[in-house]
């Protein structure tokens, strides 16, 4: 006689929700990460997350918005003393070791702003270094009195301005930083340097003019419409090089600025779903870099 197995007791309803719970967790954990890996990478109609990338010979150096732009104006004080490339160099790597380019409130002892600058020590007041442009003017003339900085390891010359407690630290950013400096005062390859940024709302032509000569000084800018300037480039190649550097500073502080499009020298930049694209080809126009501003 065969002996019947009795069927297992039905689950009560309080049960069968506990067991649902894990699954309906591991599906929304997938979910959700799956949207924010598609929007971090632009995949399918989400856009890609607001960044900025450098690319010199085969180096790619990634940039959040607030890097971008310190970097840029770092870049743009040099550009605008006459600085080599190099100084430019020891700056962007000694303020990615001290703060990670970011403008910090906060730090050792007293130490703030992008170089970690500290009031106690003569930098200036607490206010001036977390100014980047101060900071970065004040960074400069520390270097400009060590002698021979130019043919230094990169490490070596920032830790004769900064004399940190540890004088290797410099030199492991010194790669990038070579890359980002080549890019932003314009000695690589045109359009080297752009970002992923998204349409800003509304901007100001005097705004945008102010700020551009603050951070490299005269530079002969022209209203050319209700929400557009210009800024004429001389024939030279040091004229070259510094309307890629006001071009793609302009393109870091699109947000900032209220930047629409950027054109210069046959390539144009546009913020938005555009800016995905980066630097593409224009028709070629005066010898000048063109910035468009939003509408209000």
């Amino acid at each position: 006689m065969a002996v019947r197995t009795p069927p297992p007791p039905l689950a009560q309803p309080g049960q069968r929700r506990a067991r649902r719970w894990p699954v309906v967790l591991l599906v929304v954990a997938v979910v959700v990460g799956t949207g924010v890996w598609m929007w971090s990478d632009g995949v399918g109609p989400l856009p890609k997350r607001p960044q900025c990338t450098a690319s010199v010979g085969g180096t790619v150096v990634d940039l959040s918005p607030e890097q971008a732009e310190n970097a840029t104006l770092i870049s743009a004080v040099g550009v605008r003393r006459g600085l080599p490339a190099r100084a430019v160099s020891i700056a962007l790597a000694t303020a990615y070791q001290e703060s990670k380019i970011r403008n910090l409130d906060h730090g050792d002892r007293d130490s703030l702003g992008v170089f970690q600058q500290r009031p106690s020590q003569g930098w200036g007041t607490a206010e001036q270094v977390r100014d980047v442009r101060y900071a970065s003017n004040a960074f400069y003339d520390a270097l400009a009195k060590v002698d021979g900085y130019q043919t230094m390891r990169i490490t070596e010359a920032a830790q004769k301005v900064q004399r940190s407690g540890f004088p290797e630290a410099y030199e492991p950013h010194a790669e990038d930083a070579r890359a980002l400096a080549s890019a932003l005062t314009g000695y690589s390859s045109d359009g080297a340097f752009t970002c992923v940024a998204r349409t800003p709302s509304g901007g100001s032509v005097s705004a945008a003019r102010s700020d551009l000569i603050s951070a490299f000084g005269a530079l002969g800018i022209s209203r050319t419409g209700p929400r557009s300037l210009a800024v004429p480039v001389g024939g030279g190649e040091q004229d070259q090089r510094r309307g890629w550097a006001v071009a793609q500073y302009v393109v870091a502080h699109a947000d900032s600025l209220g930047v629409a499009s950027v054109s210069f020298d046959g390539l144009g930049w546009s913020s938005g779903r555009d800016s995905e694209d980066g630097w593409v080809e224009r028709a070629a126009g005066p010898r000048r870099v063109d910035v468009r501003l939003t509408q209000g």
